[in-house]
């Protein structure tokens, strides 16, 4: 069986040289945080969350909205109730918030976006926040992201954080995660002058490019990444602010976890099926650069589901040896998965002592021993995803109850 041996060993280079394109941006991460001088203009934000079943949260998010280090005048904060059976839009109106009512049919948040927009777009702001519902936003978030608008940006994404790292060992894995995603994805590409990640929460969009667009124009369940697609194909970057922060409820169960990243998975494999064809058309035209990231990045996501496939012809192969193939086939992936939980364990307690300020909490030993399962859990997720769509969105349910490190001023 060599013929399986060097079909494996050559999807296996493919999936390395992958691996060494986003480990050669990562390099990046030793350079200094990126940051922006004080602006000379003030803007005018609108702050839009699309809100479901958020009775037991809004009031926290409008209220850190609120408590902004930037004149209130400048700012003005939209809630757009969609297919609530709760109080979220008598509770956001008595913490203060505007409502946007959509006339058509919401399946995603995008749709409730795009009829938002179609509301406020001549209504006179500068540019357009978008968080989710359950979300705390730090003091100065506003003041930081009119910094990087100052300095020229379009678009900017601000760093994530969980807001209760400590309620179980699945809400600690995903802090962890962000941190990781900060150091190695985020702020790699600030440095280096590529765009940040722009996931679903946490980020702002000049008017301009939103009129480029005609307006927030997504149909996939992965809103973040085809909008981000969308800015690659115009040759607009995505630009990091690590100082605007926001935390972000997650997931306490493994469970609801393992939902609600397989709907990512598949998102981000929509948004490949849709775009890989413009974006290789857009590299070769001026700043195709983060139309060629962006095209690895989805690219990551397949490489992923495939990476079972040497292993599995190696298996095979093994098989065909006899006992002393299936031997050394077994003490290999043995010695490998010995090797991966160590420096994943080590790992998480770097990037845990790198947010903590070197001071360790006990509540995060559970997520950093099982840390290497939370990210081996992402292959499965990604091969299913592979060959079945998630096509809805399903509601996740917050409480709010549990925010263990935001800050209180």
């Amino acid at each position: 069986m060599d013929e399986l041996f060097w079909v494996a060993l050559a999807l296996g280079a493919v999936l390395k040289l992958i691996s060494l394109y986003f480990g050669g941006i990562a390099c990046f991460a030793l350079k200094k945080e990126v940051q922006y001088p004080s602006a000379k203009k003030l803007r005018r934000f609108a702050v839009l969350t699309a809100a479901r079943n958020e009775e037991a949260v809004i009031g926290n998010f409008i209220e850190s909205i609120q408590k902004q280090n930037y004149p209130i005048e400048l700012f003005d904060v939209f809630v757009i109730p969609n297919n609530c059976t709760d109080n979220t839009e008598l509770m956001a109106k008595a913490y203060g918030a505007e409502i946007i009512h959509c006339s058509f049919p919401v399946s995603c948040k995008g749709d409730a976006l795009q009829q938002s927009l179609m509301q406020l777009r001549k209504k006179g702001y500068d540019a357009f926040c978008v968080f989710d519902s359950d979300n705390i936003v730090s003091p100065d978030f506003l003041s930081k992201i009119n910094d990087a608008f100052d300095a020229g940006a379009k678009v900017v994404k601000g760093r994530l954080l969980a807001s209760n790292p400590h309620a179980s060992w699945v809400s600690g894995c995903y802090n962890i995660y962000f941190n990781l995603f900060h150091l190695f994805f985020n702020k790699a590409r600030g440095a280096c002058g590529l765009s940040a990640k722009l996931v679903g929460t946490g980020f702002a969009v000049h008017k301009d490019v939103l009129e480029s667009l005609g307006g927030w124009n997504t149909t996939t369940i992965a809103e973040d990444a085809e909008f981000s697609a969308q800015c690659a194909l115009l040759g607009e970057r995505v630009w990091w602010v690590p100082d605007a922060v926001t935390y972000d409820e997650q997931p306490e169960s493994f469970r609801v976890s393992l939902l609600q990243r397989r709907r990512w998975c598949s998102g981000i494999m929509q948004v490949g099926k849709l775009h890989f064809k413009h974006l290789l058309q857009r590299v070769i035209k001026p700043n195709g650069v983060y139309a060629a990231d962006f095209t690895m990045f989805l690219m990551g996501a397949f490489a992923q589901a495939l990476s079972v496939l040497p292993l599995g012809l190696t298996l095979i192969a093994a098989i065909f040896d006899g006992k002393e193939g299936i031997f050394n086939f077994i003490q290999a992936m043995g010695i490998y998965f010995l090797l991966y939980y160590t420096l994943m364990c080590l790992m998480a307690t770097m990037l845990t002592l790198y947010q903590e300020k070197i001071v360790f909490p006990k509540e995060m030993r559970s997520a950093i021993l099982l840390f290497p399962i939370f990210m081996a859990s992402w292959i499965p997720l990604q091969v299913i995803s592979l060959f079945r769509e998630t096509k809805s969105w399903k509601e996740i349910q917050h409480n709010g109850k549990s925010k263990d490190t935001i800050p209180t001023a």
